[in-house]
């Protein structure tokens, strides 16, 4: 299956405590940290609900 990179570009001070779940299960956590999953539906639903704290790496 085809993987996704993520990169966290947004902190998670002050952001209710959903978003912080979801990032640490995207495995982010600290600022600029590129984590590389598996592309599915979970995960793109995840990146949908943070995705003002993360950007899409292509390569």
């Amino acid at each position: 299956m085809a993987k996704v990179k993520i990169k966290q570009i947004g902190s998670p001070i002050r952001r209710p405590e959903e978003q912080r779940k979801t990032l640490i299960g995207l495995g982010l956590n600290k600022m600029h940290r590129v984590s590389e999953l598996e592309d599915t539906p979970e995960v793109r639903g995840m990146i949908r609900k943070v995705h003002h704290l993360v950007e899409v790496v292509e390569g």
